[in-house]
């Protein structure tokens, strides 16, 4: 995490550095185009996209790090023995699941939400349920005995 903030800070600084360069070659130039005010707007061009590029990987990494927060919450919210409170039942009459087979479920569940965002429409659930990192029996192992 460290490193993306570096990053971030690195661009923005010499964003910010380039700004300034432009600033200062259009005012000795007298806001006359020249050679230099070209040159310090072409880096000033190339330190924005870099910049855009350290923020939309900042964010792709926040963006990660939500996505497994929720799923370590996900499963050790289903994985966890229910306490029960002086006079309730602590059965919930479900079996317990495991942790691994919760995790194919949550990672089939993403490839069809990502398949509805590309708009692949009904296909995408059979073309979820095939993908190669999502393979898995969808049935649950009671379902095979019936």
């Amino acid at each position: 995490m460290d490193s993306v903030v570096d990053s971030l800070n690195n661009a923005y600084q010499d964003f910010v550095a380039a700004a300034a360069n432009v600033l200062e070659a259009k005012e000795s130039a007298g806001s006359v185009k020249t050679t230099a005010t070209d040159t310090a707007l072409e880096n000033f061009k190339q330190k924005w996209e870099l910049f855009r590029v350290a923020c939309d990987q900042a964010e792709e990494f926040v963006e990660s790090v939500k996505q497994r927060i929720g799923s370590e919450c996900l499963v050790d919210e289903a994985t966890r023995p229910v306490a029960g409170k002086p006079g309730q039942a602590t059965m919930t009459g479900l079996p317990p699941i495991s942790a691994v087979r919760l995790e194919q479920m949550s990672k089939a569940v993403r490839w069809l939400v990502i398949e509805l965002q590309h708009g692949s429409g009904a296909s995408s659930a059979n073309s979820a349920l095939s993908h190669p990192s999502a393979a898995f029996d969808a049935r649950f192992s009671e379902d095979a005995t019936q």
